[in-house]
């Protein structure tokens, strides 16, 4: 029995098919955070050891015991790792220093909290910290790493206000030059970077310590005997 062919209704237009979508790209897979975290503390100690500009993203890898091409796979260049590991420096640099700031104690006691600080940010960051001290200069020129430029001048004011105000109130000598000392109790500080080692015979509240008595030694204004 012959089949009957279906009816086209009037204006009915013949079926289409339907567009095919677009291909979509797979997300990236990110590193696990203990393994992201690895692969950039292994990239810290190579540029603070080799210089940023002698690293190259197979040195790096080389040290982490993998491929540079599944280095990539989890950073899109060197230049995304050091942004990335100087930033998580500043960031709890700047975190413990606020806090410090916002206590609002007085002058000495503010100078004695942010040198502790900083000690504690070496013991934590070392090799950021080195890498800080070698290559901000050159580095802040790119648009990239602009963000350095800030935290230097906002590391400034808050170091030069508190011996300001020390000065102001009779804590801290009157004939103190505060910008030279400023100077001086930043370099003396943060380059203890370059001889300091985590887990040493030393804690960093300890090596505070004992840098404090030697500067307030030299800045504080003496009692009259």
């Amino acid at each position: 029995m012959p089949t009957k062919k279906p009816t086209q209704r009037p204006n009915q237009q013949p079926a289409r098919e339907s567009p095919q979508q677009p291909t979509r790209k797979k997300p990236q897979v990110t590193a696990a955070p203990a393994r992201r975290r690895e692969l950039l503390d292994t990239a810290a100690e190579v540029f603070a050891e080799q210089g940023y500009n002698a690293t190259t993203v197979r040195k790096i890898a080389d040290h982490a015991g993998m491929l540079a091409g599944s280095l990539y796979y989890h950073f899109d260049s060197k230049e995304s790792m050091l942004e990335e590991i100087l930033r998580s420096f500043l960031d709890e640099l700047w975190g413990g220093y606020d806090t410090v700031l916002e206590a609002e104690s007085g002058p000495r006691e503010t100078l004695e909290a942010l040198v502790t600080e900083s000690f504690r940010e070496i013991d934590r960051h070392r090799a950021a910290v080195a890498i800080y001290q070698k290559e901000s200069k050159q580095l802040v020129a790119q648009e990239r790493f602009a963000f350095l430029a800030e935290s230097q001048r906002k590391f400034e004011k808050a170091w030069l206000s508190t011996l300001e105000r020390g000065v102001a109130a009779q804590v801290f000598r009157a004939d103190l030059d505060v910008r030279l000392t400023y100077r001086f109790v930043r370099d003396t500080v943060w380059v203890a970077a370059s001889w300091y080692r985590p887990g040493g015979q030393h804690s960093p509240e300890e090596i505070a310590r004992q840098y404090l008595s030697m500067v307030l030694d030299g800045i504080a204004v003496r009692e009259q005997p």
